[in-house]
């Protein structure tokens, strides 16, 4: 797996992953691959991912169904971000986020404050059992 020692993983042997909807090119999420996590990736097509506060892979939708199936992945110029696109399955429209939205960037800045700009599409107490 030579292509894994082309990307340049931090100090955790991580590396930043921008999941990016396949078409509308929404930015969905942002997590991190360890090399297990971006070969599995690659083998399986669809997001797995390295959970930091669970300290263990996370398959993108193994909890919520929301699995995200990947199309293309792609790497930084610096080798140092990796950009996955992907289709976003289990709701529609696709929920990428834990708190039931479409994006996990909801948040927009306006007048000094953050304001939630995406709606809820499913309550998250009914995603997550």
């Amino acid at each position: 797996m030579d292509w894994l020692n082309e990307v340049k993983w931090d100090a955790n042997g991580l590396v930043p992953v921008i999941a990016q909807e396949q078409g509308s090119n929404d930015v969905l999420m942002f997590a991190w691959m360890n090399r297990e996590a971006l070969a599995k990736t690659a083998e399986l097509g669809r997001a797995v991912y390295f959970s930091r506060s669970r300290d263990r892979l996370w398959f993108k939708g193994e909890e919520s169904g929301h699995v995200q199936t990947v199309h293309e992945i792609r790497l930084d110029c610096d080798n140092d971000v990796v950009l996955l696109k992907v289709t976003q399955l289990g709701h529609e429209p696709g929920i990428a986020c834990h708190t039931g939205r479409h994006s996990c960037f909801f948040s927009k800045y306006e007048n000094g404050r953050w304001t939630a700009v995406e709606p809820v599409l499913k309550d998250p107490e009914t995603i997550y059992k």
